[in-house]
């Protein structure tokens, strides 16, 4: 039977950093998914082919984060559940989360199928690259059931404390992802169109797999065929907690399409470029994603047994790692940008281009350091409003204003529109720190006065 880790007792650093570890190994293999595509479409194809991969991918991870914002809801829940000591609710928990996915699976598929080819000319693709922009996005809808059931597995094992099961099957995965785009790829020449067929069958080996580990080990809580619908409460909660995560992440995915859109229209190079370091971009972010995933769980627990200074000490010793982490990844994507751009493309123009994109996102990963870990705070203790209303404010009244801003600048240079990023950034830092201060000063701190006056009375009792 699979075991919960108990975050609520002992130590803080080490826990903290051992489950983090895991995660960001899954991450980065998860992320591998789609840079090895462009990797591989790179060295055996064109630019078409790499634009095609870059501007289909971006499509489809937009879903993948509404997704996987939406599954957050049921880490959340797990955790503050495990805290509480109520483990009977939890199964149910996962019955719900099944429950409202598997509508979500089917909705997705059937639009992104049918209006493959609109989103295609929504994104600005260049001619050369429309058809397997199309090819793309089709092929990968129609394994969206793959990438669901992904998420929802991955969120009840992050929901337990255990971060190394998603690992070990992600791994496997992506191997076979990797096989897959060098046979139908690199073999068959079949471009954007073997990317996405072998990105399907890796995300159907890692959920067989994971279904397979869950039936052999059990889990450590009631769960059977029964569990497997719309708990009324447990259902709304989940969406409340997760619904303005999963907004939130696609409005910042949305800005990010708006400027993908903008680098399109300035031709195959520029926009082959960004493909690149957008691939790039999600390895330089994987350090604070997985920060805030990791605080998102062991904070969740803590609130749960209402141990709010624990989990307030969690976020400082998170955000102080993160940052070490993020003056690395720094200079390696400020300074070396070009080194790491040629892995994706053996075209010099191309790299030149994302090396560029790529600079204004080692600044960001300076600010992100803070930033993430403060909405795992935030999304542990199930104040997802505010990660709502901080995530608008830097997509929608940041980012995409400054990009249409920079864009319009003589020459166009890829690294000024990318300061969109860094800029709405830190304003975003701005608006959370002020809201964890408004959080310290009013529920917490009536909290701890309430708990200090219950001891009071028990001693005078005694």
């Amino acid at each position: 039977m699979s075991k919960v880790a108990d975050f609520t007792e002992g130590k803080i650093l080490s826990p903290l950093l051992k489950f983090i570890f895991p995660i960001l190994i899954a991450l980065f293999l998860q992320t591998m998914y789609g840079a090895v595509d462009l990797m591989i479409v790179g060295r055996f194809g064109v630019a078409a082919d790499v634009s095609a991969v870059s501007t289909g991918s971006q499509v489809l991870h937009v879903i993948t984060v509404i997704i996987t914002g939406l599954a957050m809801g049921i880490t959340i829940l797990i955790g503050q559940k495990l805290g509480e000591g109520k483990r009977k609710e939890a199964g149910n928990v996962v019955g719900s989360g099944i429950s409202i996915f598997v509508v979500l699976a089917v909705i997705i598929t059937i639009v992104l199928v049918t209006l493959a080819s609109s989103v295609a000319s929504f994104m600005n693709t260049p001619s050369e690259a429309f058809g397997g922009t199309v090819n793309y996005i089709r092929i990968c809808s129609a394994g969206t059931v793959f990438i669901i059931s992904y998420n929802v597995i991955g969120s009840v094992f992050r929901g337990l404390g255990d971060a190394k099961t998603p690992l070990m099957t992600v791994a496997i995965a992506c191997v076979s992802n990797i096989i897959g785009d060098l046979i139908l790829v690199g073999v068959f020449k079949m471009a954007a169109t073997g990317a996405a067929l072998a990105t399907v069958l890796a995300q159907a080996i890692s959920v067989i797999l994971s279904l397979i580990i869950i039936v052999k080990q059990g889990l450590p809580f009631e769960f059977s065929i029964q569990s497997i619908k719309f708990h009324k409460e447990l259902t709304l909660s989940i969406i409340k907690f997760g619904s303005p995560i999963a907004l939130q992440d696609f409005l910042v995915q949305i800005s990010f399409l708006i400027i993908v859109m903008i680098g399109n229209t300035l031709g195959v190079i520029p926009s082959a470029g960004m493909g690149v370091a957008q691939k790039l971009v999600g390895f330089v972010m994987l350090v604070p994603s997985s920060f805030s995933q990791a605080v998102s769980a062991f904070v969740a627990q803590n609130y749960g047994a209402k141990k709010y200074d624990r989990a307030k000490k969690a976020l400082l010793y998170a955000i102080g790692s993160s940052l070490c982490c993020g003056l690395c990844m720094f200079y390696l994507a400020f300074f070396h940008g070009d080194l790491f751009s040629g892995i994706f493309t053996k075209d010099h123009e191309v790299m030149l281009a994302s090396w560029d994109y790529l600079k204004s996102y080692g600044i960001d990963c300076l600010f992100t350091a803070f930033l993430f870990c403060m909405l795992g705070f935030f999304n542990g203790c199930g104040k997802t409003t505010i990660v709502m209303i901080q995530g608008i404010t830097g997509s929608i009244l940041i980012r995409i204003p400054v990009a249409y801003l920079m864009s319009k600048i003589e020459p166009v240079s890829l690294f000024r529109l990318g300061l969109a990023t860094p800029t709405s950034t830190f304003v975003q830092i701005i608006i959370c720190s002020a809201y964890f201060f408004y959080l310290s000063k009013t529920l917490f701190n009536k909290v701890e006065q309430n708990n200090d006056a219950k001891q009071e009375v028990a001693s005078e009792k005694i």
